[in-house]
């Protein structure tokens, strides 16, 4: 009989279970099954620990699924047409389960203890690998990778025992979209989420949405990184919080930022945040072109950067998973409201098969990365690059078919912007210029008064957004210390909504 509550070797520990909680809900759900429905969204037939139960309850979920009746019955002429009705116990355990029928709420009650008895068996099942790869690893498994695979078993476990929040009341989304309301009217600058610190493009996207995945795309130079970096900073310098009763901490303005920066060193990064807050240019910093005045301005910028709630991972060629992994950590060791990833097509996938294209493994990390926006309630920040196509163009404004594996990132994405530089191609194209040529020299001319009017300026193009306008943002944009901002109105051109 496989169901003795009994360890088999004499001074061996049993794994976690309850048997007689397993027979009150099989009992319960023979006897009436609509009890089913109570446990349905709780158990998995692996969650039971005698093998006899496991089979029991799959095949009375998809008697009950196809509209069939489950009952003592009904599961005796199914396991003796299958030749397995000694394997369950025979007939007379179908009657002692019916005997041990829980009734009313308890039946969730036990469905609840099964599950947490399963967790905390796969729980040992984790340690107990962990300790054999340990002991005797694999050629090619370092230390860290264990680390690695470990967390995400971990993890893994904990997403399947998080219960998901189900159906909610309309009141109930009512009163969460008025504390948004609330929220906006309270903060300075009138947005519902994270400021950007620019107050054009906040004005446009009313800040950055929790559970957003935002694609920030650009050809190479335009400013891409740059303008990532900017917004990280500046959401993170904002960043204010609360003491909640519970002893927890509450952001209220700003954001704790995580960076996943997957081409540029951490070095690097903080280089260009400190060249903008200084106005020292990254180039005579990393020469040590200095002299004592920017020292000093380079040492108090970095003692009020110290406590920044920045935090950079440069890891290059980080897979999807441990990019995952790492967010949840963060957000459960120190919290995290912001994620920023430079960039997308540096992203791997681990389990991608020698037949698996490109396009494929892109619609594989976009999905991944709005399911992680909001499964940590938090907006993801993913740069692009961008096909050449857009050099082809006599206007080179990019647009959403210019995306790399357009298809699965246009579809994920809630919000897609594009960072455009004319002065960078306006500077390239420079007519040559002939003192005894008057329509050489008028064409210079045109050609100055041009590059005077786009000089120090970028645009943030809005190309989809799916609770707001798209449009165009004008900045400002300083190539010497990459630092974009905002410009006066007197600077301003044509930035309004496209039709």
């Amino acid at each position: 009989m496989p169901l003795d509550d009994t360890a088999s070797p004499k001074d061996a520990i049993a794994p976690p279970h309850n048997l007689s909680a397993e027979s009150a809900v099989l009992g319960a759900i023979l006897f009436d099954n609509n009890s089913y429905q109570r446990v349905a969204d709780i158990l998995r037939a692996s969650d039971f620990y005698a093998p006899a139960h496991q089979e029991l309850y799959e095949v009375a979920s998809i008697m009950i699924q196809q509209g069939r009746i489950a009952d003592g019955v009904t599961l005796r002429e199914h396991f003796e047409k299958a030749e397995k009705l000694s394997e369950i116990g025979g007939a007379r355990y179908l009657e002692q389960l019916l005997d041990s029928a829980a009734f009313g709420a308890e039946v969730g009650d036990y469905a609840h203890m099964i599950r947490d008895l399963a967790m905390r068996r796969s729980l040992v099942g984790i340690g107990s690998d962990l300790q054999g790869r340990a002991l005797t690893p694999a050629p090619e498994e370092s230390g860290e990778r264990q680390i690695e695979l470990a967390e995400r078993q971990l993890f893994d476990l904990a997403e399947r025992g998080a219960t998901g929040r189900g159906f909610t009341s309309f009141a109930e989304a009512l009163t969460e979209s008025l504390k948004t309301a609330e929220a906006a009217y309270k903060r300075e600058g009138k947005i519902a989420g994270i400021p950007t610190g620019l107050r054009d493009l906040d004005e446009k996207l009313g800040g950055m949405h929790r559970s957003d995945l935002i694609i920030l795309a650009g050809r190479p130079s335009m400013g891409k990184t740059s303008l990532a970096t900017n917004i990280a900073y500046n959401a993170a310098s904002a960043y204010r919080a609360e003491m909640q009763e519970d002893g927890s901490k509450k952001t209220v303005d700003g954001a704790i930022v995580g960076f996943f920066s997957l081409e540029m060193s951490n070095e690097q990064l903080a280089t260009r945040i400190i060249a903008e807050r200084t106005g020292i240019t990254t180039h005579r910093i990393r020469q040590g072109d200095l002299d004592k005045g920017d020292f000093e301005r380079l040492r108090e910028a970095t003692e009020e950067l110290q406590n920044l709630p920045l935090y950079i991972d440069d890891t290059g060629g980080i897979s999807i998973s441990q990019l995952a992994a790492r967010a949840r950590r963060l957000q459960r060791s120190v919290g995290l409201d912001m994620i920023v990833i430079d960039y997308l097509q540096l992203i791997t996938v681990s389990t991608s098969g020698p037949n698996s294209s490109r396009v494929q493994e892109i619609t594989q990390i976009t999905t991944s990365l709005k399911a992680l926006a909001k499964d940590l309630n938090v907006p993801i920040i993913a740069l692009s690059q961008l096909s050449r196509a857009v050099e082809q163009r006599d206007d080179k404004r990019p647009q959403l078919s210019d995306l790399r594996e357009s298809g699965s990132i246009e579809q994920d994405a809630d919000v897609v912007m594009f960072v455009y530089r004319e002065e960078y191609y306006l500077a390239r194209t420079e007519p040559g210029a002939d003192p005894s040529d008057p329509a050489s020299n008028e064409k210079w001319s045109k050609w100055r008064q041009r590059m005077d009017e786009v000089y120090g300026k970028a645009e943030c193009i809005i190309g989809k957004q799916r609770h707001g306008p798209i449009g165009r943002v004008e900045l400002a944009f300083d190539s010497n210390i990459t630092r974009f901002g905002d410009l006066t109105k007197e600077q301003q051109g044509y930035g309004g909504d496209f039709e």
